[in-house]
């Protein structure tokens, strides 16, 4: 199952696909006893698919049966002992993905030309993804963060390592205070340049915040070579390069804590600032239209808030009762995903920080 959305990814998933590209999300839960409910759900869910592909007329008999084995592929491949709250299926003739959200969706299956990703677009955003590269003299670990979690990855070039001589404990003489040293020798100087410049691709890719650990003397050799030193977090840990993603994340995790409550403070600022200037927008009617203007330049919502919704004379949204036949379930992640497809920036606040907006906020352009 698939967590990771990259810029480069989405853009593959959003491409248009021959007819039909089918879409299921359904919730899922992460423990019992809700968790019981789950395996029927997503059978019911992908039952319904199956359904309407039979019964719809544009659809040809090759294309069925294709999509249909794409369809039980990726049942197959569904694990809800790992399950967060939110799955997607997505299949099309020839291809399927399976992807696990941490923010509920609403359970809907949907056939078009295209996946349906405003609710992935979302959760993804929500998680506050970011990178931590740990460093020491002979290696350099990537760590992919989101959530409450780190895990090592595997990916442009990383873990960088070098054979160091037979009696060179790096972590030791960064222990007993023989770092300095250490980081002044010229392979080493060099090893972390090559790091600085596979992790400048990795931005590149994907950018999202960084925490740089490691001695003091390393991350002062990559304050001097000048590339992701200047865009990311110092943590002075040591070991981390050579550690477990429980040892990171304990280390990240107050760090990354008081950045989200000053990042918070920010943007309280912003929308405060916004308000003397009459750029300042609330609740999901005067957002869902300032979004489809593109006229909104900093989005705030708070980390779990939903309202399903409905259009009352195609001008206004007023609030509806989940399972309506006409209601928008996923109202905040349609806004979410298009501001972000206009080029603001989008920031997830904790609950109960937007109360006076109801829970969703922005500064607007114009």
């Amino acid at each position: 199952m698939e967590h990771d959305l990259s810029p480069a990814t989405l853009a593959e998933l959003r491409r248009p696909r021959s007819y039909p590209a089918v879409s299921v999300l359904t919730p899922t839960h992460r423990r019992g006893p809700d968790n019981a409910q789950d395996p029927v759900r997503l059978r019911n869910a992908v039952a319904e698919a199956k359904k309407k592909l039979q019964s719809d007329p544009a659809v040809t008999r090759e294309r069925r049966a294709d999509v249909v084995r794409q369809l039980d592929q990726a049942l197959a491949e569904v694990d809800l002992t790992h399950a967060e709250d939110g799955l997607a299926i997505f299949a099309a003739p020839g291809e399927h993905q399976v992807w696990t959200l941490k923010r509920s969706v609403p359970e809907r299956v949907v056939l078009s030309d295209t996946f349906l990703t405003r609710n992935l677009v979302s959760a993804h955003a929500a998680e506050h993804p970011f990178w931590v590269l740990s460093v020491a003299a002979d290696r350099v670990t990537l760590w992919n963060g989101s959530g409450d979690r780190v895990t090592e990855e595997r990916r442009g070039g990383f873990p960088l390592t070098r054979n160091l001589t037979e009696n060179f404990d790096a972590e030791r003489q960064e222990r007993i205070g023989d770092a300095p040293s250490t980081f002044r020798d010229e392979r080493t100087r060099q090893f972390l340049k090559e790091a600085d410049t596979a992790m400048g691709a990795i931005l590149r890719d994907q950018p999202r915040p960084v925490y740089l650990t490691g001695a003091p003397a390393a991350l002062s050799v990559l304050d001097e070579i000048g590339g992701v030193a200047r865009c990311s977090v110092h943590v002075p840990r040591i070991g981390l390069a050579h550690g477990s993603p429980e040892t990171v994340w304990r280390a990240i995790q107050p760090v990354r804590e008081a950045l989200v409550r000053q990042e918070t403070e920010t943007v309280l600022h912003q929308l405060e600032a916004a308000r003397g200037r009459k750029e300042y927008a609330a609740g999901v009617d005067e957002l869902w239209r300032s979004a489809q203007e593109g006229r909104v330049r900093l989005l705030a919502v708070e980390d779990n808030y939903r309202i399903s919704v409905r259009e009352a004379l195609g001008e206004h949204l007023i609030p509806a009762e989940s399972g309506q036949l006409d209601a928008r379930e996923d109202i905040v992640d349609e806004i979410v995903e298009k501001c972000l497809e206009t080029g603001a920036e989008v920031r997830f606040v904790p609950d109960g920080t937007l109360r006076e907006a109801q829970g969703i906020a922005g500064v607007l352009r114009y």
